[in-house]
């Protein structure tokens, strides 16, 4: 297995929650009140339809099944049944009126800018079928890159600025936040503050192609000691493997089509197509939330990842035996 520590043992029993139900943030909570507000509401109106429809059944077929009911002329009921539909109409439009402000409101709680002057700021990415998150820093050499795993401190602010490198996509994490379409061409930004450690699922939310329902991300909220920590090891370069086998692999993966597409920091491996790899065995899933980081996931991964997730953009690669065992060696090195 690469990478295994307590978020990865967790995640390979359960890949997250992915509910909008017991919100760990703020801005999850204002929506998942909206949600309830608006359910009761129309489980009232239904229970309400469900006994007038109900009432006026039994009221017109009481007699002889046979023969149609007798309408007598009725004034003084006809002025009820007006007084009573118009009443319904006053309160179904005040009902609506209220929805309607409590959505703008619930809308504004949830847009609102943190105050904070020191957030975490994270850029996300949308290609297809995968998430591109780039944590920044005026030094290069500072920035870190990963793929499909946001990690955040809990209680601190977080800013998150989207774009999309192809086609519309729409990222959402339910228990974190609501859903924002990235556009291609056009960035935006929103906010959000974990409050609860976890790891939480997110989805693209708008079809985005064939693979889009294999399009996943996490959230791994954690302490603010252990987000620092995984940062700073996130910074540095890829290490030199001392195992022979390992060192192989190494060679193997530089002269062979991988350098074409991914990234290892530290090595000759700078091809910005495909997620970066310097740290890949830190993550606990790979494509896009699709497999586990085990050895046997990530050997069919290379081999053929068109059987896994057909149309994705990573092409066959049809090593030998001893040089997929090889590389694989080599991809577990990359803490």
């Amino acid at each position: 297995m690469i990478g295994v520590g307590p978020i990865a043992a967790a995640l390979l029993i359960d890949p997250g929650a992915h509910s909008m139900f017991g919100g760990a943030s703020t801005q999850a909570s204002h929506i998942e009140w909206l949600y309830w507000l608006i359910f009761w509401i129309c489980f009232v109106v239904y229970v309400l339809v469900i006994a007038a429809f109900t009432r006026a059944g039994a009221r017109n077929y009481r007699g002889d099944p046979g023969m149609l009911p007798v309408l007598p002329k009725d004034e003084a009921g006809d002025r009820r049944a007006g007084w009573f539909v118009g009443t319904a109409v006053v309160v179904t439009i005040l009902t609506l009126f209220f929805v309607l402000v409590e959505t703008v409101i619930t809308g504004k709680k949830v847009e609102s800018a943190t105050t904070s002057k020191n957030p975490v700021t994270i850029n996300v990415i949308g290609h297809q079928w995968w998430w591109e998150v780039i944590y920044p820093n005026p030094q290069a050499d500072q920035t870190v890159t990963t793929a499909n795993e946001i990690h955040v401190p809990v209680g601190k602010p977080v800013v998150i600025l989207t774009n999309s490198a192809d086609v519309i996509h729409s990222f959402w994490p339910p228990n974190i936040n609501g859903k924002r379409d990235l556009l291609p061409g056009y960035s935006s930004a929103f906010w959000f503050q974990v409050d609860k450690p976890g790891i939480y699922r997110g989805q693209c939310a708008e079809f985005c192609g064939l693979q889009h329902a294999h399009m996943g991300f996490s959230i791994i909220a954690e302490s603010p000691e252990q987000f620092a920590q995984w940062q700073q090891n996130q910074v540095k370069p890829a290490g030199d493997p001392t195992d022979p086998e390992a060192q192989r692999g190494k060679q193997v993966f530089l002269t062979h089509a991988c350098i074409m597409c991914h990234t290892v920091r530290g090595t000759d491996a700078g091809s910005r197509f495909g997620p970066d790899l310097t740290h890949l065995a830190s993550r606990q899933m790979i494509a896009a939330e699709t497999l586990p980081n085990t050895r046997g996931a990530v050997a069919g991964w290379i081999v053929d990842p068109q059987r896994i997730k057909p149309g994705t953009q990573m092409s066959p690669n049809p090593l030998a035996p001893d040089d997929l065992q090889a590389v694989i060696t080599y991809l577990q090195t990359l803490q």
